[in-house]
């Protein structure tokens, strides 16, 4: 039995101060907007921000990330003011880490991927979800070991189990390897039951949402399903796949809400998570949907579009879904709201991509959209099932 469990539980908030890096030909405004991201994700993860710290550098320190004279800046607020961790919005080397530890040993020390994965580990509600986090968590921790913990468990007893002098790390390497194979022979057992259940949905055209985190998948989802979904404004309310029938002019089919994307998503997660995306990839049709009063939005949907290609699925035919609509911002003398809407439908249209504009909150553009989906699922079910024709 393991000392430390991987997956945490609700706690206290705690204090932290974040780091980023201007680093070649970065913009100050683009790392100034991940760190914005980076500020929520860590109040998803319940954290107080107290500062954030940025440096310009022509790349990463190898040792400790940002230069020796920022990181003694840092560590000197950190002393003073007794903040609880340091969050770097990039992914640190085994060797940084270390590096930092040694400098600032009260502080814990976490890199964004570290930070993602402790929001899933909080998030995960099914023992599906949370062996996919788990998996992620140690695949993630094997080459960080050192000073992590002082030991996990006892040592295995047994012939040819111990070599001489076998050091504490190894032994804990060994037994997060054979925890590894463990969760991954569970989730191979609990995939084939998905994909059982996946099967065993009949013959319904299959609609998923994707889309960036909080871009409000959730919402959309509870609005055309009439039936209730866990939305809420912060990073990552949703990790299991949520599937309901959902009914348009008396045309049926299933629409499924799946785990929200994020820029710089822990590629141990992309590979955990890949089987609860299977849903993503078996379906007919995807709506992505977008937070277009977001300034960064396109952005987004290029984070989006990648990570579906790398799941096999960005040759789905798909329609995008742009939320938030009663939330785009209009300066003064500036384009309109409408003008700016326009603006974007020219240009994704150009791409022979189907646009809609909406408003779940508000409920402005939903019946345009219904009439759209309706459409589009009907134009597969034909193809699928021509017979069917006298049902339209």
């Amino acid at each position: 039995m393991l000392e430390k469990k991987l997956i945490s539980t609700a706690r206290e908030p705690e204090t932290c101060v974040l780091v980023g890096l201007i680093a070649g030909r970065e913009s100050r405004e683009l790392v100034n907007e991940h760190l914005d991201e980076l500020a929520f994700l860590a109040t998803t993860a319940n954290a107080i921000n107290q500062r954030t710290f940025v440096q310009s550098l022509e790349r990463p320190d190898t040792r400790t990330f940002v230069g020796s004279g920022k990181l003694q800046e840092i560590k000197a607020y950190v002393e003073e003011h007794e903040i609880d961790m340091l969050i770097f919005d990039d992914e640190l080397t085994p060797s940084q880490l270390r590096n930092i530890e040694r400098e600032m040993p009260e502080c814990k020390i976490l890199d964004r991927p570290n930070l993602i994965l402790d929001i899933f580990a909080q998030r995960a509600r099914t023992a599906h979800a949370k062996t996919q986090v788990e998996l992620a968590q140690y695949q993630y921790l094997l080459p960080r070991l050192t000073n992590m913990w002082t030991h996990l468990q006892k040592q295995k007893g047994g012939i040819g189990m111990k070599g001489p002098g076998e050091k504490e790390i190894e032994t804990d390497r060994r037994i997060i390897r054979d925890r590894i194979a463990h969760l991954k022979k569970e989730l191979q057992s609990i995939d084939k039951q998905m994909a059982t259940q996946r099967g065993n949905r009949g013959a319904l055209v299959r609609v998923a949402l994707v889309g960036y985190t909080n871009a409000g998948k959730s919402t959309l989802m509870t609005l055309l399903s009439k039936s209730d979904v866990f939305a809420e404004n912060k990073l990552f309310a949703t990790l299991d796949t949520t599937v309901r029938k959902v009914v348009l002019q008396n045309l049926p089919f299933l629409l499924s809400d799946t785990v929200g994307f994020i820029r710089k998503l822990p590629h141990q997660l992309i590979e955990s998570f890949k089987s609860t995306l299977d849903e993503t990839r078996e379906s007919d049709l995807l709506l992505h949907v977008v937070d277009v009063s977001h300034p960064q939005f396109e952005d987004h949907i290029e984070v989006v579009e990648s990570t579906l290609a790398e799941i096999g699925s960005d040759d789905k035919p798909t329609m995008i879904v742009f939320n938030k609509i009663d939330c785009i911002q209009v300066e003064p003398f500036g384009p309109t709201r409408e003008d700016q809407m326009a603006g974007i439908r020219e240009r994704f249209e150009r791409n022979e991509r189907k646009v809609i504009f909406i408003s779940a909150i508000e409920r402005l553009g939903i019946d345009e959209m219904r009439e759209v989906i309706f459409e589009a699922v009907k134009e597969i079910h034909v193809k699928r099932y021509p017979y069917h024709n006298f049902l339209y």
